[in-house]
């Protein structure tokens, strides 16, 4: 899957620009993620196709879907932590960049 970088259009198998670049860490969605309920990918460097996916919940938080390559405890513990404070952020990006509903896993 060919990543796609700010300015550039994104593809059904590319990601959208990366939302967040947090402590080394890409935080973006897929173009075709929108039939999703609402979830981030997190990778270190590169977007990859086998990113960390995190599901963000009602109540405000998110879990983990899929931790590959595999992030550190520790890593995880931060990306999680700052993704639940950027909820309402992330959610507003899914509906206007992904032209997509917000629903969620839980």
């Amino acid at each position: 899957m060919r990543p796609s970088y700010p300015g550039s259009p994104g593809t059904e198998d590319s990601p959208i620009p990366k939302l967040y670049d947090f402590l080394g860490f890409k935080v973006y969605f897929w173009a075709s993620d929108g039939d999703e309920p609402v979830h981030v990918h997190v990778s270190k460097g590169k977007p990859t196709a086998n990113s960390t996916k995190i599901w963000l919940t009602a109540a405000g938080g998110c879990i983990v879907a899929r931790n590959t390559p595999g992030l550190t405890r520790g890593e995880l513990s931060l990306v999680c932590e700052f993704v639940a404070a950027e909820h309402s952020r992330i959610c507003k990006a899914w509906e206007m960049q992904l032209h997509a509903e917000v629903r969620f896993y839980c």
